[in-house]
């Protein structure tokens, strides 16, 4: 099935509202083995949006609609979906009463403009909304599905989730079973993992098993989806790829579960191995402590940190000499491997991990240019320092030094030597 998305509203022409809700059902339809070919944004102005709906279906047989189903003067969609498809208005009594049930709750008199909310086209089958006021409604017109949703993120989501899947999924039949399977890697780039890692998969990709990369700022996720008849017959045409890539690309791969991160990856693998970490920052100011924390148990395996942005704090808190600071700098292998091992002890845990480097914009030298920055390792029985060269975005290398680290973690805790983006390593 293809799909077309009509996002309507003037505060996302202007950009007063960022189009979220287009990235969103984007994501979910490609979840869910429908192809979206067209994504669109128009005014609140009827025949913008019956221009649009007549070109979209000329290349779907779907159309979801989000936006302008509110109370005010310009929600313009539920009424140009009468003109478009014919009829007339009608109650529907559920979303009245429900409407009044809220406002009655919250101790405010309903108006007219919300119980109008209620009032729906007869042509359409209403998409009960127990998230808001206004319902969405799906429509079978000339061989189209029209589907319109509130703009509201929180109710275009349950709506699509509640009530638009379920349908969609009886609509499609049999063909409909589709088997989903995600992985999540790090330390390797999208490119690299593609040709080289996992190399030609074209044998796999028949039956219409498909492999998606999913670039994000944590790694690379793979999305491997396969359509049977049954579930069982899905997933038996998607496992070879998945084996394959197992094979190929183990070492960088931290997760197979949807929406797992990085940082609860790790925390998994310490607290399985009842191990410990601490961390001394500089670079990334606490942001490496914050991504760790934000991850539910982490009090279980983390045992806080040492921020020595300024040289002096290096001294006094992680005892980092101040001749290794002259000789070397603070950007350094050496220093690093201090600040590693200082962490780990200071804060009694079983590994300290450090990092220091040149965030940017500005700061560099030839000798060590912005985004410059050392990881240091430490653990007792291994003591290493690791070098990476990012790039002048301040914000995105303080990120990306915090998910090296924790990959570098990950790495060691599960017997891999190869360090992240095959960098190479000093002793300590």
């Amino acid at each position: 099935m293809r799909a077309s998305i009509l996002t309507i509203g003037n505060e996302l022409l202007i950009g007063d509202i960022i189009n979220t809700n287009a990235a969103w059902i984007g994501t979910f339809l490609t979840e869910h083995d429908i192809e979206p070919v067209r994504s669109v944004t128009v005014g609140d102005s009827e025949s913008e949006i019956v221009h649009h709906l007549k070109d979209c279906a000329k290349v779907s047989e779907l159309i979801i609609i989000t936006g302008g189903l509110g109370p005010t003067h310009d929600d313009v969609t539920k009424h140009t979906l009468l003109r478009y498809t014919g009829g007339s208005f009608t109650e529907h009594k559920p979303t009245r009463d429900f409407i009044e049930y809220n406002f009655e709750k919250r101790g405010i008199p309903v108006s007219k403009s919300n119980l109008a909310q209620a009032m729906v086209p007869d042509t359409c089958e209403v998409l009960f909304n127990k998230a808001g006021t206004a319902p969405g409604m799906w429509f079978d017109f000339e061989g189209v599905v029209l589907v319109s949703l509130p703009g509201v993120p929180s109710e275009m989501k349950y709506l699509m989730e509640k009530e638009v899947w379920p349908r969609l999924a009886q609509k499609l039949g049999a063909n409909g079973t589709l088997f989903r399977h995600y992985m999540h890697t790090a330390g390797i780039g999208e490119s690299t993992l593609s040709d080289i890692e996992i190399g030609d998969i074209s044998d796999k990709l028949v039956d219409g098993v498909q492999l998606a990369f999913l670039p994000h700022s944590h790694g690379v996720g793979l999305r491997i989806s396969a359509t049977g008849t049954t579930a069982e017959m899905a997933r038996a045409r998607a496992l070879p790829l998945i084996e394959h890539i197992r094979r190929k690309a183990s070492e960088h791969i931290y997760s197979e579960v949807q929406g797992d991160d990085l940082p609860a990856a790790v925390g998994r693998l310490l607290e399985h191995s009842k191990k410990t970490i601490a961390t001394a920052e500089s670079c990334t100011g606490g942001l490496l402590g914050s991504m760790i924390t934000d991850v539910p148990g982490s009090s279980g395996w983390y045992n806080g940190s040492i921020i020595a942005y300024q040289n002096e704090l290096k001294t006094s808190l992680l005892g980092v000499p101040a001749e290794i600071l002259q000789q070397h700098g603070a950007v350094s292998a050496e220093t690093a491997l201090i600040m590693a091992k200082a962490a780990a002890e200071k804060l009694g845990a079983d590994v300290g991990l450090s990092t220091t480097g040149i965030a940017g914009p500005g700061g560099g030298t030839e000798e060590k240019p912005v985004g410059l920055v050392w990881f240091g390792y430490y653990d007792g029985e291994r003591h290493f320092a690791m070098r990476a060269q990012f790039f002048k975005n301040r914000k995105m290398n303080k990120e990306r030094t915090a998910l090296v680290a924790l990959d570098i973690t990950r790495r060691v805790l599960t017997g891999i030597t190869r360090m992240p983006y095959d960098a190479p390593v000093v002793v300590g």
